[in-house]
Formats: C-alpha cells, structure tokens, sequence
C-alpha cells in the first residue's frame, strides 16, 4: 500500500498511538496521586465524581515455595508471545554514494 502526503503509515500511526497514550497514563497517573493525596473526598466535578475503593485480594506467591519445586521442570511451560515493536527509522540524510571520491585513494570529490 503506498502512501500519499497525507496519509498516515501503519507504523507510524501505530507509534504515535502508544506516545498519545503514554502521555494520558502519565497524567491519569498525576491525577490518581492527587486524589489519593486528599485527605477528604474530592468534590464532584461537572460530568463525573470519583470514589476511592479498597479491595484485599489473596495473591499466590510462587517466591514461597520450596526451591526443588520452583526449579522442577515439570512444573514449567514454555509460552510464546507476539508484540509489535515501533522503532524510529533511520533517515538518511546524503544521498548514498554522493559526492563521487576518486578511485586512486586522494578523497577529493570529482564534482
């Protein structure tokens, strides 16, 4: 699929998508901490209100277990995992091969 001006790549649409919500998880971050940090209830706002709430869960702790256990591979599985990674490309600046140097070895450009 080619792209036009004005369309986005599927790759860089992508990335741009995870920056996007890496900054609103920074600032729903701020904002739990400071509503947490309240030391009496946040006062409703125009839309919404928020609730802080505890629950208690047990959680299994593998750590707890004996070693002979937690190393026996009896007990292991093997998972496979598939992710899209965004890496930003590596622009090319100079068009390669330019200026054209001489055979000879001097490195003065023939242009």
């Amino acid at each position: 699929m080619e792209n036009t001006m004005n369309e986005m790549g599927l790759a860089d649409e992508l990335a741009e998508t995870r920056a996007g919500i890496a900054r609103l998880k920074e600032r729903e971050a701020a904002l739990r901490a400071a509503i947490l940090a309240q030391r009496h209830d946040v006062p409703d706002g125009r839309w919404s209100r928020v609730e802080v709430v505890e629950r208690r869960a047990r959680v299994f702790d593998k750590a707890l277990l004996p070693t002979e256990i937690r190393e026996d591979p009896r007990y292991w599985r093997e998972k496979l995992t598939r992710y899209v990674q965004c890496l930003p490309v590596q622009v090319q600046r100079a068009r390669p091969g330019w200026p054209i140097r001489r055979v000879d070895g001097g490195g003065a450009a023939m242009h």
